[in-house]
């Protein structure tokens, strides 16, 4: 068993000690994981190496690049606009950037764009990181491009270009970027490690993300969404771009984001406590319950599974059970992960630093940490729902 660092409640052991099986197992190199319920912590446990080498060990206040769970942070600045009656879900897009309204997108909604179902899954131009750095021209592109698909129709994960929308709408409602807004209006007031756009001076506390072994080899990715985050290219070893300053430094709402569990789970168990958390109430508990509004369900167009989305959360379905039958949950490239189940009035998060391999529907990593918290629950208060047995591989996203 490898050292676990932080604190726990006693019915939570079970997910401490998963956390040192798969750090001593290697699965992990270094992670952290959070459980919030009620607003509070109950678990904030972390441990293994910062770095590969392993000359320094993960500490509490570290972070690492949680590639879409970014997602999650950037919807919870709509949501939250949204509840102070500043965005409006149902609002078509245009009406906060008028410029977005041509080439039949007229019609779509902010709720479109949150349910990756506005016909934009990808830029038909050309594009590069270096591009997405300086915000301006996938902006524009996106302004003047007609979706593939009548939004609103179907799904189709929209990877990077959900970012660039929401965050133009954003930064148009308040005049701030969304990364500052998170850090002013959400991040800051409850004190969590979540940031889109970090410090040079913070840098210090970014472990890198550990690509898998072949990463390094420059071919392009063979993944099932190659055409979608072939746009800026990807290859094998585009995910050590997150090691750069420039990256770290720069917003981008769809998948920049760096963060720990402990607070990931923060800020997204203000919808699992109606609106409250660590004493600090943020949201009312009716627009904490609009995440988990269904927008789409069906097969969606960049996965070809089977997707049944909620406000940017992934809701449960057959293919995608969850022991949180009114819950939601989503993740990051690479492993990150928040599931928030608002019966329990829990979040739970995870966040590593070695990625595993991408085309799993499920890291088992996640699914070990979800069937743990569960099994707690379970011979916590005798609730046999709540034993994590329904979860399959096939729960999770990228």
């Amino acid at each position: 068993m490898h050292e676990i660092f932080g604190t726990w409640d006693e019915r939570f052991e079970g997910v401490r000690d998963v956390l040192a099986e798969n750090i001593a197992s290697g699965a992990d190199l270094g992670a952290s994981v959070a459980i919030f319920i009620g607003g509070e912590p109950v678990l904030d446990v972390w441990g293994g190496c910062f770095d590969i080498e392993r000359r320094r060990l993960w500490d509490r206040d570290d972070v690492t690049a949680v590639w879409s769970s970014s997602k999650n942070l950037t919807a919870m600045c709509v949501l939250l606009l949204a509840d102070r009656g500043e965005i409006g879900l149902d609002e078509p897009v245009a009406r906060y950037w008028p410029e977005f309204g041509q080439g039949g997108k007229e019609g779509v909604l902010v709720r479109h764009v949150l349910g990756h179902a506005a016909g934009l899954p990808t830029w038909d131009e050309e594009i590069t990181f270096e591009d997405l750095y300086g915000w301006e021209k996938p902006v524009e592109l996106l302004a003047r491009q007609r979706p593939r698909w009548k939004p609103g129709t179907a799904s189709g994960y929209h990877a990077y270009t959900q970012g660039s929308i929401i965050g133009e709408v954003v930064r148009r409602v308040t005049g701030r970027s969304l990364g500052r807004f998170l850090a002013e209006e959400l991040a800051g007031p409850l004190g969590a490690a979540c940031y889109i756009g970090l410090a040079p001076e913070e840098h210090h506390r970014v472990s890198p993300v550990i690509p898998l072994d072949d990463m390094f080899s420059g071919r392009p990715v063979d993944h099932p969404l190659r055409e979608i985050i072939g746009n800026p290219p990807m290859h094998q070893e585009t995910h050590t771009i997150a090691w750069t300053p420039a990256w770290r430094q720069a917003e981008l709402p769809a998948m920049g984001g760096i963060a720990n569990a402990r607070g990931l789970a923060a800020v997204q168990s203000l919808l699992a406590n109606g609106g409250e958390t660590l004493g600090v109430r943020l949201m009312s508990e009716a627009g904490c319950r609009r995440a988990f509004e269904e927008q789409t369900n069906g097969v969606d167009r960049t996965f070809l599974t089977p997707a049944r989305w909620g406000m940017s959360w992934l809701l449960p379905s057959p293919e995608l059970p969850l022991p949180a039958p009114r819950g939601a949950f989503f993740g990051g490239s690479g492993g990150s992960f928040c599931l928030i189940d608002p019966d329990r009035r829990m979040a739970l998060a995870y966040v590593p630093n070695r990625m595993r391999e991408t085309r799993s529907a499920m890291d088992p990593r996640r699914l070990s940490i979800v069937r743990a918290t569960y099994a707690a629950l379970a011979a916590a208060d005798g609730d046999a729902r709540g034993d994590g047995g329904g979860v399959r591989q096939r729960l999770g996203s990228l």
